[in-house]
């Protein structure tokens, strides 16, 4: 059920009970034709009012003049005690018992409907010939103001519902945006390096060694096409890495742009959201290696030990502060705690960096 519809069951609800207790005041007419007027004139008092504490709790809010428009609800509930007979203030009690329970907090609105009951209970006891017609008036208090308390607050819930899920909804589309941005800079920063190398590289061969400056041209049309298969991965949601594959293209772009790169990689069968998360702090920490640091050695090491598996990438050539840059590192750290892992950076040999990842083997 949608708020607005739920809002409307809620109003006709309460419209059909305001309704019902008004025609009870025609009762006053076996009294007279003048108390039956009386009677009906304070009724429909009680019924505009309540229209207008019920509308605004239908709203979430209180009424522009509250506590004013509650304290006439009440005065027009029992100040006609005095003028009608037998106990006027029954009839128009649940009503009120409704609009304190909706509009103040249950912690004042429920003993103060406890003492409506009460007063009821003695007013038609003292003023109806039956116990049982004073008994069912007296029970009719709570149990409207209850009933009208419910159908307020389930109005109230579809519409906060509502507005959850559309509060949900937007979060998925900026978590996906999100998710876009990263994969992006992730992915396309390693290849567009690559690009920008092998380029340079082909053009500085170019001349001399037309052979070698054909093979790099090769190459970067290759890494290329891998770029864009990237973008055509991440609008699609699909991001499928390997450790080991995404290991030796960084052994590939880290030989190209000049630095000498070992591996130790431990022969491991890792789960998958474990394998993606190293392979991502591999192209991230490659990436950045490559375009910040005056680094001439790299080592890419994993070890397995106490069902975890831990990787670290250690390079020099950083004497001015650590190579990963703060967005790539938050990205990485977010990525290992998705994958129940953890990330950690510092200083490593002489002047080189290490970063560490370690995940669930």
């Amino acid at each position: 059920m949608t708020s607005t519809s739920a809002r409307r069951v809620a109003s006709g609800l309460l419209t059909g009970v305001a309704i019902a207790y008004t025609l009870l005041g025609l009762l006053y007419y076996q009294f007279g034709v003048l108390l039956g007027l009386t009677a009906t004139a304070i009724m429909l008092t009680v019924v505009a009012l309540h229209y207008v504490n019920m509308r605004a709790g239908l709203g979430g809010r209180r009424p522009a003049l509250f506590p004013l428009t509650l304290v006439l609800q009440a005065l027009v509930t029992y100040v006609p005690d005095g003028l009608l007979p037998s106990g006027y203030s029954s009839v128009a009690a649940p009503m009120l018992a409704g609009s304190v329970l909706v509009l103040l907090p249950l912690r004042w609105g429920a003993p103060l409907v406890a003492a409506m009951t009460l007063y009821g209970t003695y007013a038609t006891w003292t003023g109806l010939p039956f116990a049982i017609v004073s008994f069912f008036f007296s029970l009719a208090v709570p149990i409207t103001g209850a009933m009208i308390y419910t159908l307020v607050r389930l109005a109230r819930l579809a519409v906060e519902l509502e507005e959850a899920r559309a509060e949900l909804a937007e979060a998925a589309v900026l978590k996906e945006r999100l998710r876009i941005s990263r994969d992006l800079h992730d992915g396309l920063g390693r290849s567009l390096t690559a690009i920008a190398l092998k380029g340079d590289l082909a053009g500085r061969l170019l001349d001399r060694d037309p052979e070698s400056a054909r093979a790099e041209v090769t190459e970067l049309v290759q890494v290329a096409r891998e770029a864009a298969q990237d973008v055509r991965q991440v609008a699609r949601g699909y991001r499928e890495l390997s450790l080991m594959e995404e290991t030796r293209r960084a052994v590939a772009l880290l030989e190209t742009s000049g630095v000498r790169c070992q591996t130790h990689l431990s022969e491991v069968r890792l789960p998958k959201p474990s394998d993606e998360a190293l392979a991502w702090a591999v192209r991230e920490a490659v990436t950045n290696i490559v375009r910040h640091s005056r680094a001439t050695t790299c080592t890419i090491t994993t070890s397995h030990r106490g069902g975890r598996l831990r990787l670290e990438i250690a390079n020099d050539g950083v004497p001015d502060g650590p190579v990963v840059r703060r967005g790539g590192l938050t990205g990485l750290a977010e990525r290992a705690g998705q994958a129940g892992g953890t990330l950690a950076t510092g200083r490593g040999d002489a002047d080189g960096f290490l970063l560490v990842m370690e995940v669930p083997a």
